[in-house]
Order: C-alpha cells, then structure tokens, then sequence
C-alpha cells in the first residue's frame, strides 16, 4: 500500500469501527448496568461528537509532533536563556 490515499482512507475506516465498536460496547454497558434507561437522540448526538472530537484532537496533536521531529522544528527552536542539555 503505497498509495498515500488507499492509506488514508483505511486509517478513516479502521477509526470510524473503533468508534462503532466503543459506541456500542457504551450502550450495552449502559443499559445493563441501568436496567434498560434510554439515551436520548441528543446524548447520541454528544457521545458520537466527543468520540469524534477526541479522536481527531489526538490524532492532529500526534501528527504536529511527528511532522515537528521529521522537519527538525525542533532543533531550529530558539534558545534565548542559554540552557544547554
């Protein structure tokens, strides 16, 4: 898989199961430990956006540091106090 797209897209696809797979696992772990208690359409709406939300935070965190290691950002970092390691 060369590609960088095919790649891409199988990235989306395997984190888009996860978050099925979580979602789902949630709402059995809720409604067995609640006796049945209903999540409303908009916990659904909110459970889905902080899934997606996190994911995609950590995954932009993660990529500006692997991009800032590859590109040297940060040996290029100013050292304006004069510590040295």
């Amino acid at each position: 898989m060369r590609n960088p797209a095919v790649r891409f897209l199988l990235a989306v696809l395997v984190t888009a199961l996860a978050a099925v797979g979580a979602t789902l696992a949630l709402y059995w772990i809720w409604t067995e430990l609640l006796d049945g208690a209903q999540v409303s359409i908009h916990g659904w709406i909110a459970l889905g956006l902080g899934l997606f939300g996190t994911g995609g935070l950590a995954w932009l965190l993660m990529s500006l540091a692997f991009r800032s290691s590859r590109e040297g950002w940060d040996d290029r970092a100013d050292d304006s106090l004069g510590r040295r390691d």
